[in-house]
């Protein structure tokens, strides 16, 4: 490993790289803890068949100041990120038996996969991926399910079957289309960055969809997928107003009927990181996972 990092920083020496530091205190939460997520974007990472963004969640107490933890931000990312799309699927979807489809197959779809087959009955899931082998990764991943696994030949090979669908790449420009969206379709679109030009759906899509956001400021602010449909004239900010909070405890609409086509617009916010960390930490503690360091002594 120290000969393939040592190789893979020479290779990109002369490229930059950006850090983002993210806080959300939770100051209603039991333990009474604040977190810092420092999150490295990397592009160049690619090359060198390392993640391409790399993170790490520090969870201090809000009374004492002490650190508590240092957590890998990538899990705690993914287990939030697909734990939220699946209450976003339980609120949004329709209840009927359903067709799973993932736009790409990596950790995440692995994830999600898990995450929503929790929250409906999956019959099926059905994967486009540029890569067979990530298929196949995905395939082995989710084999406990017990849901069969079909591959898809293009993007709107899965929108033309599924009734719930995941989007799940960094893609910049739009993979989705939203001409190929179905009557009654739920989307949850996840993958792209949090970055003003990076979008995975069109504007048409986003204007043919009930938009619902995890925070309205977080999505006018970061959410390619809301600001170029905007400035394109397919929707105004007022369409991207309804937060899947508000939804949840019927503050907001969401689905008026099985035709509707819905969208879970996720472009993450620290409360989510802070509330899953106190989770991996309340758990780790009661079974005794994990290594005590002082770091005051």
């Amino acid at each position: 490993m120290g000969h393939s990092l040592r190789k893979c920083a020479a290779a990109r020496a002369d490229l930059r790289s950006a850090c983002h530091l993210a806080i959300a205190i939770n100051s209603a939460g039991r333990l009474g803890v604040v977190a810092v997520k420092l999150l490295c974007d990397v592009p160049a990472n690619r090359d060198c068949g390392l993640p391409t963004q790399r993170s790490t969640i520090m969870v201090s107490s809000t009374i004492t100041g002490e650190a508590l933890a240092i957590l890998d931000g990538g899990a705690i990312t993914a287990i939030r990120t697909a734990a939220a799309s699946a209450v976003a699927t339980d609120h949004l979807a329709r209840r009927s038996p359903s067709m799973l489809g993932m736009i790409g197959a990596g950790n995440l779809a692995v994830e999600h996969a898990f995450a929503i087959a929790a929250v409906r009955d999956i019959t099926r899931i059905v994967v486009w991926s540029r890569s067979a082998e990530t298929i196949g990764r995905f395939r082995s991943a989710t084999a406990t399910l017990g849901i069969p696994v079909e591959s898809a030949v293009s993007p709107e090979d899965v929108l033309a079957v599924s009734d719930i669908v995941c989007t799940l790449t960094p893609s910049r420009r739009p993979i989705v289309r939203g001409v190929s969206f179905r009557p009654g379709q739920h989307v949850n679109a996840v993958g792209a960055p949090p970055r003003a030009d990076h979008r995975e759906i069109d504007g048409i899509g986003m204007q043919r969809a009930k938009v619902v956001v995890d925070s309205f400021p977080t999505a006018v602010a970061k959410s390619g997928g809301v600001l170029l449909a905007n400035s394109e004239g397919f929707i105004t900010e007022d369409d991207a107003r309804t937060e899947l909070g508000d939804v949840i405890v019927g503050k907001a609409a969401g689905r008026m009927s099985d035709t509707d086509i819905t969208l879970y617009e996720s472009v993450g916010i620290g409360l989510q990181d802070l509330a899953t960390a106190e989770l991996v930490i309340e758990r780790a503690t009661a079974r005794g996972i994990g290594t005590s360091i002082n770091l005051s002594g």
